[in-house]
């Protein structure tokens, strides 16, 4: 057997003893709290299915993690090596058991990464390996994954207990029927897993096959979508239909958090230009752009919070994405500009208090100089934790640092993990709290806050922000 693999209980704290003893203190009391995720892309048929399982070790840690996937194809593994299935169907490694191995031969790869960091707390503190991961006990760790996860206690709503979730709201296209959601509804887990409202495959003229998109869109609404209002009326009927599947919210991913106010002929002949297969570039960024105005506008009138996740260039390698589809790790932040952007639908809308408006971002420029102005005036606006690229020890650390100076701990939406990796919940969910504690008590130390109101703090970070942002109620 390999060395053991323990986890420091000091992660993340403060090398000073004064802080790092504060730090640890204030964790101690939110370590246990429930755990709030109301941002996500867990599949709910995973939880739909009493009878559900993980797969293998492989189906479970590396094909579903585009984190892995990016890291591994930046050193020349080929994702054929990993098992990842192609768009056509040609061969790939089919032999688990190498590609474990191929997987630990690499994993020293993930040294002082966040996926290091959440990989090593699930596989110890969730399925209880004892010894170093490496390419000398792949093969033993394997065996004992595949044993783990045969067992009762770990299928997907064992662990869903175990982890102690209070809510977890998975990402839905606009098309979706909600099939598991309303088993799951009838099971009285409702208001413990809970649908997002995703339109970009409808709302983006350019999306590949849109006109099928839109098909599925009139079937599953009952309108026959002939016009831009037709249009209009079935997103509302949808998202009429994901707020009695108990949605909070919805969701949408653009490059540039663009705004413009169309009017309803323009808008009408976009849309016809682009039933008919004719439309140019710069007409499909002004209808994206009237389209946020117009969620905004239904967020004020049926209450649903919206989210807004720009500047990813999305599946930057062509060739992977021909030959893979998208979510393969080729995803490449951009920069990004809010404040004029975003001006139409704040002046519009963000002194409504019927809205909220969460953003988030992958450019850190914007922190001090747009977002937190932004956050720290409009009533609408929320700020979104450190997304993707950022959801790290130092990464936190510098949202923390730059963005609540502005606009106040009571302006952000809290935490939400943003994650396919069902296991990696509470191991991103407990990096916050360590993250936010240790920040909390550097506070404490350069007297800027004194213990009570850190105590509160804590919470409000672990839990509290989320639950008031996403409107998830007691």
């Amino acid at each position: 057997m390999s060395e053991p693999w323990i986890l420091s209980p000091e992660r993340c704290f403060d090398p000073d003893p004064s802080q790092r003893s504060l730090a640890r203190e204030l964790y101690i009391s939110v370590e246990e709290l429930p755990i709030v995720s109301p941002h996500g892309h867990v599949d709910p048929a995973l939880l739909a299915d009493p009878n559900a399982r993980f797969g293998s070790p492989v189906d479970l840690f590396i094909k579903p993690d585009h984190y892995i996937l990016r890291m591994l194809y930046s050193q020349g593994v080929n994702l054929e090596e990993l098992g990842v299935p192609t768009r056509d169907g040609s061969p790939v490694e089919a032999d688990h058991r190498q590609i474990w191995q191929r997987f630990a031969d690499h994993f020293y790869l993930f040294r002082g990464t966040p996926s290091g960091y959440w990989l090593a707390e699930e596989l110890i503190n969730v399925f209880g390996v004892k010894e170093k991961f490496n390419s000398d006990s792949a093969q033993r760790i394997f065996d004992y994954l595949v044993d783990q996860l045969s067992q009762p206690e770990f299928t997907p709503r064992a662990l869903f207990k175990r982890f102690n979730i209070a809510t977890l709201c998975t990402t839905d296209s606009a098309t979706s029927t909600l099939e598991h959601h309303r088993i799951l509804q009838k099971e009285n887990w409702g208001k413990r897993v809970r649908p997002t409202f995703r339109p970009d495959a409808v709302i983006n003229l350019q999306t590949p096959g849109w006109r099928k998109h839109i098909d599925q869109l009139s079937a599953v609404s009952g309108i026959d979508i002939t016009s831009y209002h037709a249009f209009i009326r079935a997103l509302e009927v949808q998202r009429a239909f994901f707020k009695r599947q108990g949605a909070t919210a919805t969701d949408q991913a653009v490059i540039i958090p663009y705004t413009v106010e169309l009017s309803d002929r323009e808008s009408e002949e976009i849309f016809q230009r682009a039933l008919q297969g004719g439309i140019t570039s710069e007409e499909v960024n002004c209808f994206s752009g009237h389209m946020m105005i117009e969620m905004a506008r239904m967020s004020v009138e049926d209450g649903l919070v919206m989210q807004i996740h720009p500047g990813s260039y999305r599946n930057h390698t062509d060739a992977i994405y021909q030959r893979f589809g998208p979510d393969m790790g080729a995803d490449i932040p951009v920069s990004a500009e809010f404040t004029r952007n975003l001006h139409p639908l704040l002046n519009k809308f963000g002194n409504d208090p019927r809205l909220t408006l969460i953003l988030f971002t992958l450019d850190e420029t914007t922190y001090t100089r747009e977002l937190a102005p932004l956050a720290g005036h409009y009533p609408a606006v929320r700020l979104g934790p450190p997304w993707w690229f950022h959801d790290s020890i130092n990464g936190i650390q510098r949202y923390l640092d730059q963005v609540v100076e502005t606009a106040g701990l009571y302006n952000l939406a809290g935490f939400n993990d943003d994650t396919r990796a069902f296991p990696s919940i509470p191991a991103r969910h407990h990096l916050w709290r360590r993250v936010t504690c240790n920040w909390l008590a550097g506070l404490i130390m350069r007297g800027l806050l004194d213990e009570v109101e850190a105590y509160e703090m804590a919470k409000d970070c672990a839990m509290r922000l989320a639950k008031r942002a996403y409107k998830l109620g007691d």
